[in-house]
């Protein structure tokens, strides 16, 4: 695979972690005029630098047995959460949202949150759907799990993203849960979002493997991945439909234009 031009994408580093309020919802019946109201939302201050929103629709693989939910909605800021955003989103929600299942706020992993400069979505690309993958990381494991993606598995996806193989690779990581229900029945520490092919999709070892072999000093997908069995499960990984992606500052270096 040859070298890609690291001008081309806006990687996250340790220097500059975005935190991101993710909320688990379950709409019971047709959300399509929720989904409406989440486009026309207002902002949440300037440090609000993107938000989106995706829909369910097929498993991938599972580990749990856990109902499925229905969305997944993404904010990002700079630093903090603002107050407002937590009152508004978690603690004093307006009526006729769906069900809040599970709120968190996540850090992004270092070196392994990537975009391509200029991101502006998958509009147009309908082969395209958003991948998401939950995974609990045991809590022996974190610090080495962190380091395996800063060092191998986020540059490989820079690969592939610059090539045009992933429209991002963003990982993310809890720092703490405020809600959960108990109603959810699985759990999970990190979230791994990636736009794919889902057609013929089987797994990220095909696709990134000869990537590995340029960053990982033991060669390719087996290598790097051999030592993750032990430190993390998978509990759940499904395909979604972005219904809103009001997040293309994150495709700028500078974050500008916030949401």
């Amino acid at each position: 695979m040859p070298r890609m031009a690291e001008t081309t994408l806006v990687t996250i580093g340790s220097d500059a972690r975005l935190v991101v309020l993710a909320r688990t919802l379950h709409a019971p019946g047709p959300a399509t005029a929720w989904e409406a109201r989440f486009a026309d939302r207002a902002a949440f201050g300037e440090t609000c630098v993107g938000r989106a929103l995706y829909r369910h629709r097929s498993v991938f693989r599972t580990a749990s047995d856990a109902p499925v939910w229905s969305h997944l909605e993404l904010t990002y800021f700079r630093d903090l959460v603002p107050a407002d955003a937590l009152r508004v989103l978690v603690f004093d929600r307006p009526p006729g949202e769906p069900d809040l299942l599970r709120a968190e706020i996540l850090a992004t992993t270092p070196a392994s949150f990537v975009l391509p400069r200029g991101w502006q979505g998958v509009a147009g690309r309908p082969d395209r759907q958003a991948s998401l993958e939950y995974l609990d990381v045991r809590p022996a494991h974190l610090g080495a799990y962190r380091e395996i993606m800063r060092r191998f598995i986020g540059p490989a996806a820079a690969r592939l993203v610059a090539s045009g193989r992933f429209g991002t690779f963003r990982a993310m990581e809890t720092l703490a849960v405020l809600v959960s229900d108990p109603a959810l029945t699985t759990g999970w520490n990190q979230i791994h979002l990636c736009e794919v092919e889902a057609e013929g999709f089987g797994g990220f070892g095909r696709e990134l493997d000869a990537a590995l072999r340029e960053v990982a000093p033991d060669g390719g997908f087996a290598g790097v991945f051999a030592g993750l069995g032990p430190m993390r499960t998978i509990p759940r990984w499904t395909f979604n439909d972005a219904v809103v992606e009001a997040d293309a500052a994150l495709g700028r270096p500078d974050l500008s234009d916030p949401c």
